[in-house]
């Protein structure tokens, strides 16, 4: 009828006039009908508005159902344009039911001014052509007459109410609405869903009012969203990076549930951690707590326990391996007691996505459905049933995102139990600014800033000409090609086993051989680059770990030549997923025997080299020490499983090392210029600052140690993973950030700390504000990381210096030698068909463009180098644009929390290959899951990372609004439709 009503003018007499008459839903009859005293009759205003206001409701409900069209468009704009103008006037009858259904055409007809038609047809899509109706044409002039004047009647009457502009109000409203929304509107409203969890968590969660005077905003926030999190799924992430104080918001998430839900708590830490738990969980009284060392877990847990309703578990990167028994133990406790689970880390995957799927696989059970999938995975496979019918379960568990390498699919599963911001996040949202820079705002009123990270390089000189030069004899080309070539059999021992066939070995044997065959070479190219790495660290590291591996060489050629069975040591994936670089520390079979550790560096240190004789002769010492005292330790097998070519490689990789030992000779460290630059650094370039010392590995830390005291130095300690009680050393070494301010005696305060990485985690070192690297990881993060340990809250300083010692002739000496070694790893994974990753550094050539910028001493080059919106939890990220917002225009609140459900808004958008044309859909799913799609305008998918797609709809309050595309809408449709399959 629309094209009709057009033609006319608008106003009484020149319009189509639309009588609505309110009709009683079956349950409003039933009640009506059994009142126990009859309902009043009549109408009242009360009455009349509540049915006015049901069907405005019911309307707007209508204009949100479906997926909208061009065509569904423009017709509403015509009707909202037909009631504007009046060519369409619509009552309302609410004094009784009206169910009659009358139209009546009024034409310029002499002989047939009025056509009634009178039947069952409803004015509705299905009344007027899909169901059987039966109607009745009235042509009689009295008849029509009649029938004008019964509409008449009931068009006049006092509770009919002309509703037209209502409507048409509803549907400028609605996303038919002729104006173009503020794309920055829609761009909040996709903040305010994404953001639902923060929002609520907000809202449910109260702070304990013993953490009122130490929490910063920020941390405060956490802690409630994380609460929600815990709540709702039974386990949270806590994942800021390094200083954000992540020990901190967890102990009062602890308190949290332990005042709202009676909740005692179990913490499992690393040893060195444990003490600075206890003094956490006494300070903030935490009533009913353990604290629980990682390493007595198998001890302790299964059996001497009793049940603690929430588990916190700190460095729980420490437990990505499914195959250790720690895990395992851990895990069946927390299903056995149904415990809420929080997870610490600032580093939760270290080599792949599996590390942290092994991690939430701590709390969320096999058979959990997850709600959502990896939806770009299940799509390479061919879809649900596809997916399904190759791994036999449903592609909602856990297990199915384990099978996914896509970084979108972990994206969405991570956020859903992660908390995580960074450095440069609480920078940007939350901290204030003065002359002296950025900083927050302790609840005293008192400041701590942002200091600004100076990378600083200490150059040492390597005389490749002078005979007396020990690291000119260390980086010689013979010996790096000797590393190179060594064959390793130890590490992949499955090669050299005789042929089942002709054997007969025991079940528990037989078990072995499959393990052994199952490691292959994985363990081959980690040792090879550990040498490397420690030629890199400092001579008597290289040189004590060529020794150590000689004796274990001639240890397993001693059993064999005897006839004797052979010590297995470790050959799984669990030594690849050492934190410590110090793969020597990380095994069973290191332990040569007691104090192996510091009468190995006095070898190292001795006037003269140990001579083949020598060591054979301590290897069978060592065999026999293995046998009697520590035969529990290993795995034994007998000689007879094993070809004789192991034989043949031990002794050639013997014969190697002996003659790098021989051409490096016994370490001087008179002669050792990078030991004396960091001997000039802390004596005399700051001599009276503290300093902290960081190498990669314990025995370079010992020897840098043992050297520096013997020259004198002062206020002096050494800290490793092996250190007895090394938060009572970062106590000495900072002593204000650990709350020992006036309790540490001068003559007992440590000035230089020298440290593995392994130390730091989790300790409070912000006293000192200069840090060195002696050695340089092999990915820069960890440097990143390392400046992490003294930038955390409370640091006073304005600048962090960040010292790094590289050769006086550059880098390309380092990144020379490591590109070898990358590209001999390659070699071998090609031949053997391994996808082991040895290196988490970016792509070759960005990496060593990232070292170079270090050398050059390039700002910023320490700042987080990880993407703000990769970083950052969805839900944290999302809350802040809205909170940023909101804070800035209140009003803005009312506005976006009433949009309609259905709206839509256009923005100018600079394409690219990444960012091309096309239209961003948002529906929340039936499970209450946020579908989110950006189709191109081809119809094909860009992303499915939500981090993308919201950073994608960005822009400001000011930015225009543009005319949609032409194909919006099907684009619109496919968007719905790709949410919908998935």
């Amino acid at each position: 009828m629309a094209p009709a009503i057009e033609n006319w003018a608008g106003g009484a007499g020149h319009c189509c006039r639309l009588l609505i008459g309110m009709q009683s839903t079956p349950s409003e009859e039933v009640r009506r009908a059994l009142l126990l005293r009859p309902p009043p009759t009549g109408m009242d205003n009360q009455t009349a508005v509540r049915a006015k206001y049901q069907l405005a409701e019911e309307f707007r409900q209508q204009l949100t159902c479906g997926i909208p069209t061009a065509e569904d468009e423009a017709t509403l704009r015509q009707l909202a344009r037909q009631l504007h103008a009046k060519q369409l006037i619509v009552k309302l009858h609410v004094r009784y039911p009206l169910h009659a259904k009358l139209y009546l055409v009024h034409r310029q007809d002499a002989n047939n001014p009025i056509t009634g038609f009178v039947g069952s047809s409803n004015l509705t899509l299905a009344g007027l052509s899909q169901q059987g109706e039966l109607n009745l044409d009235v042509l009689e002039h009295d008849a029509c007459h009649k029938l004008a004047a019964w509409f008449e009647a009931r068009w006049q009457e006092r509770w009919c109410f002309d509703i037209s502009q209502d409507l048409a109000a509803l549907i400028d409203e609605s996303w038919a609405a002729e104006r173009l929304l503020p794309p920055y509107h829609l761009y909040l409203r996709l903040a305010w869903y994404l953001s639902e969890d923060a929002r609520i968590g907000l809202l449910e969660s109260q702070i304990p009012p013993i953490f009122n005077q130490v929490l910063f905003d920020f941390q405060a926030a956490a802690v409630k969203i994380a609460a929600r999190k815990l709540n709702q799924r039974g386990g949270v992430f806590i994942g800021d990076v390094v200083g954000l104080g992540k020990s901190l918001m967890a102990t009062a998430l602890a308190k949290v549930f332990e005042e709202d839900h009676g909740t005692e708590t179990l913490i499992i830490c690393p040893k060195n951690l444990v003490s600075m738990w206890e003094d956490y969980a006494h300070r903030y009284q935490l009533r009913g707590h353990r604290v629980l060392s990682l390493s007595r877990v198998l001890t302790e847990l299964p059996d001497k326990t009793p049940r603690y309703r929430v588990l916190l578990i700190d460095e729980a990167h420490n437990l990505r391996n499914k195959d250790g028994k720690r895990w395992r133990v851990i895990r069946e406790y927390i299903h056995r007691n149904d415990s809420k689970v929080i997870l610490l880390s600032a580093t939760p995957y270290n080599k792949t996505y599996r590390d942290l799927a092994a991690q939430l696989a701590l709390f969320i059970k096999e058979d959990t459905d997850l709600g959502i999938r990896p939806e770009r995975f299940v799509r390479s496979c061919g879809g649900s049933a596809k997916f399904t019918a190759r791994y036999q379960y449903s592609p909602y568990l856990l297990a199915a995102f384990e099978k996914s390498e896509e970084p979108d699919d972990w994206r969405e599963l991570i956020r859903l139990y992660m908390v995580r911001r960074t450095r440069s996040f609480i920078m940007q949202h939350y901290a204030h600014t003065d002359e002296r820079g950025r900083y927050l705002r302790f609840p005293d009123g008192s400041h701590s800033y942002f200091p600004q990270r100076i990378p600083k390089n200490v150059l040492f000189v390597i005389q490749d000409e002078h005979s007396l030069d020990p690291y000119a004899r260390l980086y010689a080309p013979n010996v790096v090609t000797t590393i190179e070539a060594l064959r390793l059999p130890r590490y992949g021992l499955g090669q050299y086993l005789q042929n089942r066939s002709e054997l007969t070995p025991s079940a528990e044997h037989e078990q072995m051989m499959k393990d052994l065959s199952r490691a292959g070479k994985r363990l081959m190219g980690f040792c090879r680059t550990n040498l490397f790495k420690r030629l890199e660290s400092a001579g008597p590291a290289f040189l004590l770990s060529i020794e150590r591996h000689l004796i274990r060489n001639f240890c397993v050629l001693y059993a064999l030549e005897e006839g004797l069975e052979i010590p297995i040591g470790t050959q799984d994936a669990a030594l690849l997923d050492a934190q410590d670089d110090d793969i020597e520390a990380s095994t069973a079979e290191i332990e040569i025997e007691d104090g192996a550790e510091d009468s190995a560096m006095n070898v190292a240190l001795a006037e003269l080299l140990p001579t083949a004789a020598a060591l054979r002769s301590r290897a069978k010492t060592v065999y026999h020490t293995y046998r009697r005292t520590y035969y529990q330790r290993f795995r034994w097998l007998p000689k007879k499983l094993f070809t004789q070519q192991l034989a043949d490689d031990l002794a050639f990789d013997a014969q190697q090392l002996l003659e790098v030992l021989a051409h490096c000779q016994a370490w001087d460290a008179q002669q050792d210029s990078k030991l004396a630059e960091l001997e000039r650094l802390i004596c005399e370039q700051h001599a009276h600052e503290k300093v902290l010392v960081f190498t990669q590995f314990a025995d370079t830390a010992i020897y840098l140690a043992t050297e520096l005291e013997r020259r004198g130095v002062q206020q002096l300690a050494y800290a490793t993973g092996n250190s007895a009680d090394p938060t009572e050393l970062a106590r000495r070494f900072s002593p204000a950030s650990n709350g020992q301010h006036g309790k540490i005696k001068p003559a007992q305060e440590v000035r230089i700390l020298i440290a593995t990485d392994v130390l730091s985690e989790g300790q409070n070192l912000q006293d000192c504000a200069i840090i060195v690297n002696y050695d340089l990881p092999w990915a820069i993060i960890r440097l990143i990381q390392r400046a992490g340990r003294v930038d955390r809250i409370g640091q006073r300083s304005a600048q962090i210096l960040c010292y790094s010692f590289v050769p006086a002739d550059g880098i390309e000496r380092i990144l020379g030698l490591r590109r070898r070694v990358q590209q001999r790893l390659q070699q071998n994974a090609e031949v053997i068909g391994s996808d082991e990753r040895f290196f988490d550094d970016d792509p070759q050539q960005q990496s060593e463009q990232q070292w170079r910028d270090l050398y050059t001493e390039r700002s910023g080059i320490l700042d987080e180098a990880e993407n703000e919106g990769d970083a950052v939890d969805l839900a944290s990220y999302a809350y802040q644009i809205w909170k940023n917002a909101t804070d800035a225009d209140p009003s803005l609140i009312a506005t976006i929390e009433k949009m309609p459900q259905v709206v839509y808004s256009t923005k100018a958008q600079q394409v690219t290959m990444n960012a091309p044309a096309g239209v961003i859909v948002y529906t929340r799913t039936p499970q209450g899951n946020d579908g989110l799609a950006w189709i191109d305008e081809y119809g094909k998918a860009v992303t499915n990372s939500q981090f993308a797609i919201l950073k994608a709809a960005a822009c400001q309050a000011n930015t225009p609004a543009v005319p949609a595309i032409a194909q919006h809408h099907v684009l619109v449709r496919t968007g719905i439709e790709q949410i919908i399959q998935e």
